[in-house]
């Protein structure tokens, strides 16, 4: 009894060790843009002046723009979509539809753009259509790609609320007769109003801190956002200064912003239950066909971009292309991929355990703080924690023999926040339904375990599956800690497409995206399994 309740003791002094190794990964990277500063001619901390520049303001204004108008527009894109598989639980592909919206959200960055470009590029498919005036770089490509994204989570999501309305309130919604705007009213949005707001800031926190989609189809100065500026700052001009007054404007809105979700609650849509309900309501034949027709315009709109990528590609070509290039950048992807989302599925379920026990003790404002601790990197920029660690470390190690061991590490960190938003929720409701049984029969340690794992199997799985793509992903970590001797995937693509080589990019892109479509085929296959 003893040894077992060391190991209880034990789990919750990691949980507080990991608590503490991720505040201090962000410490140290802040530390060293600092001391670089005070030890340069840069002068000493961020570079307050640059409030009053006109370029600053623009910069934040467009972040803070493309950022609302690309939640704002996945939202309101989002709700008729999910209403259709609601109100539709018949429709060919319904399941199908809902893991190719899990697919779009986690999908590689580069993957995406690739597609775009060859749909709506100077040269796409679809470009001779849209007119002279139509550009694909600047607010309207980031717009399409931050929709491309967002959208099919927001579906997600709705439809995991929609499907908690219990099927007593339609039957009496149709013995009162109400009409379809007392439904929606009455029925439909208070079911979705909660997460509504809530949905909306976790899609603006993403967009605000994009940082692939505006350096690829930013298009310009005009176009440019909070993290696109620090990167240029720090790799252009390297003026540490300018780069940590930037970074500190987006850690404040940013984690100001996400500190309120933390507060409002958390969003869990990988594992959601998007079962059929046994109850419909009756919908007229218009209002049908209406749901079809939106349902089967979202299946086009999602699958253009990956269709597109076949576009740019022959026969010729694909016999003349090298595919021994890609099989280390794809194994070496693969292998930081696994050690990154590993490493940050258990340490996020570790740092829930001091969390777990401030939330049983009733200690909410220590509560929160941890949660803000755990999850914080969600909004600290990447490239900020990339350079900063990269100065820290550079006149203490050779990077260039360690670069790879931090480039996992780093991964590690920032996907810390998905996991835990995952875990988080199924460990909270196991500690409702089972910790004061449990406590009553004293299980502990292994034992307590034994009876925890069968109940967060699934969404361990489901965790491990989505830092997993997140993870084979990475261009940003990559850029500051990678080497020539080695490279990965993503970074392979944007070699490609930097170089105007879009077949090239577009097979790449193509053997990215069958990677991560199996990884996603081997979870929804588990998690079927598990639920049958």
């Amino acid at each position: 009894m003893l040894a077992v309740g060391r190991l209880a003791v034990g789990r919750l002094g990691a949980g507080q060790l990991g608590l503490l190794f991720i505040a201090l990964v962000t410490l140290l990277s802040f530390q060293g843009l600092i001391g670089f500063s005070a030890n340069g001619n840069g002068g000493s901390g961020p570079d307050w002046s640059l409030l009053s520049d006109t370029y600053f303001r623009q910069v934040l204004w467009f972040s803070i723009q493309q950022a609302g108008l690309s939640a704002l527009l996945s939202m309101i894109l989002a709700w008729p979509v999910a209403r259709a598989i609601y109100y539709l639980p018949e429709l060919i592909g319904r399941q199908t539809f809902l893991s190719l919206c899990i697919l779009c959200f986690v999908m590689p960055t580069l993957v995406l753009i690739t597609g775009l470009v060859s749909l709506l590029g100077r040269s796409g498919i679809l470009t001779p259509w849209l007119g002279e005036s139509w550009n694909l770089y600047g607010l309207n490509g980031i717009l399409l790609a931050h929709i491309y994204l967002n959208m099919p989570f927001a579906v997600r999501v709705l439809v995991q609320q929609m499907n908690t309305i219990p099927d007593s309130s339609w039957k009496l919604a149709t013995q009162l007769k109400f009409t379809p705007w007392q439904r929606l009213k009455h029925i439909e949005w208070p079911s979705v109003k909660a997460s509504y707001l809530m949905l909306f800031g976790f899609i603006f926190v993403l967009c605000f801190n994009s940082f692939a989609v505006v350096l690829a189809l930013g298009g310009g100065p005009k176009a440019t956002t909070l993290e696109v500026a620090i990167y240029q700052a720090l790799k252009y001009d390297f003026n540490i200064p300018e780069a940590l007054m930037l970074a500190w404007t987006q850690f404040l809105i940013a984690g100001s912003l996400f500190l309120a979700l933390t507060l409002l609650g958390s969003i869990s849509w990988l594992s959601a239950d998007t079962a059929t309900r046994h109850w419909v309501p009756t919908l007229s034949s218009t209002k049908k066909a209406c749901y079809q027709t939106i349902y089967y315009l979202a299946w086009l709109v999602l699958l253009l971009p990956i269709v597109a990528l076949f576009a740019g590609i022959d026969l010729q070509e694909i016999s003349r292309f090298s595919w021994s290039s890609l099989l280390e950048p794809t194994a070496v992807s693969i292998a930081l991929g696994l050690i990154a989302a590993v490493s940050a599925t258990i340490t996020a379920y570790l740092i829930l355990q001091p969390i777990r026990n401030a939330y049983r003790q009733r200690q909410h404002r220590q509560r929160i703080a941890l949660e803000w601790i755990a999850t914080h990197t969600l909004v600290a920029p990447a490239m900020v924690l990339s350079v900063g660690l990269f100065i820290f470390l550079l006149p203490k190690i050779d990077l260039d023999d360690w670069g790879i061991v931090f480039v996992a590490l780093l991964n590690m960190v920032v996907l810390v926040p998905f996991a835990f938003q995952q875990l988080k929720p199924r460990l909270f409701q196991f500690d409702q339904q089972y910790m004061q049984l449990s406590s009553s029969l004293k299980l502990q340690g292994f034992s307590l375990l034994r009876v925890e794992w069968p109940f967060i199997r699934p969404v361990f799985v489901a965790s491990l599956a989505l830092v997993l793509i997140l993870a084979i992903g990475d261009v940003a970590i990559f850029s500051i800690f990678g080497s020539q001797d080695w490279t990965t995937l993503p970074w392979l693509i944007y070699s490609y497409a930097g170089t105007y080589r879009i077949a090239e990019a577009s097979i790449a892109s193509l053997l990215l995206l069958a990677l991560c479509s199996l990884i996603l085929w081997a979870f929804e296959r588990f998690r079927s399994h598990v639920e049958h």
